[in-house]
């Protein structure tokens, strides 16, 4: 059964921080508040946990639309291809906050991820628990978003409910208080202009 432990948003604990990390260490599979839904993730570089969640979500690998989350901007360069101007700009001024920002893909990401797509999405939550996860781990995290199984609710806020739900088939569950119930805003950066794919809780400034 998973581990269940609370985490304060505005003041991460270190020695939980760490539990979480040894999970993703392990390959592991955790839950974790982010600045729009609750995400399902596991570290980018242990195939065998990317494969678990595609299954959880009932997707095939190389059809998934996974994101990466990183700690800030200062490593998204290892993963992707050269960045122009105006996107890098627009993600300084839009991150930590609750976006994806879809990117050309370089030879470095996981060969798992290495589907016809060439893509990456690139997350940095305004969220203090997952970032911290992140920068102890020291590289990104995939993530994917917790689904609910009601039609009219798409996401599950509640920690407690999410960790009834997935307690046998995550290895870890953290409560970081209630989570919203709308997604990231998803912006396509790969075309000649960027474009909103999705308009989700981020208003682009």
């Amino acid at each position: 059964m998973a581990q269940f432990i609370k985490i304060y948003n505005d003041n991460p604990n270190s020695r939980e921080i760490r539990k979480a990390v040894e999970v993703l260490n392990s390959g592991g599979i955790i839950i974790y508040p982010t600045d729009s839904v609750y995400g399902l993730g596991c570290d980018i570089n242990k195939p065998r946990a990317v494969e678990r969640i595609a299954q959880i979500k009932g997707e095939k690998l190389e059809k998934a639309n996974f994101s990466f989350i990183f700690y800030d901007l200062s490593h998204i360069s290892e993963f992707t291809r050269q960045i122009n101007n105006d996107v890098f700009k627009s993600m300084k001024r839009n991150l930590p906050g609750p976006f994806t920002f879809i990117l050309e893909a370089n030879a470095n990401i996981p060969k798992i991820f290495k589907s016809k797509k060439k893509t990456i999405g690139i997350r940095v939550p305004d969220n203090n628990i997952i970032r911290e996860i992140v920068r102890e781990l020291g590289n990104p995290i995939m993530t994917t978003s917790v689904l609910d199984d009601d039609e009219v609710i798409e996401y599950t806020t509640d920690p407690e409910l999410i960790f009834e739900k997935y307690k046998d088939i995550v290895d870890l569950v953290i409560d970081g208080g209630f989570g919203n119930n709308e997604a990231s805003t998803v912006i396509d950066c790969t075309g000649e202009e960027m474009e909103i794919i999705r308009q989700g809780i981020g208003e682009l400034q």
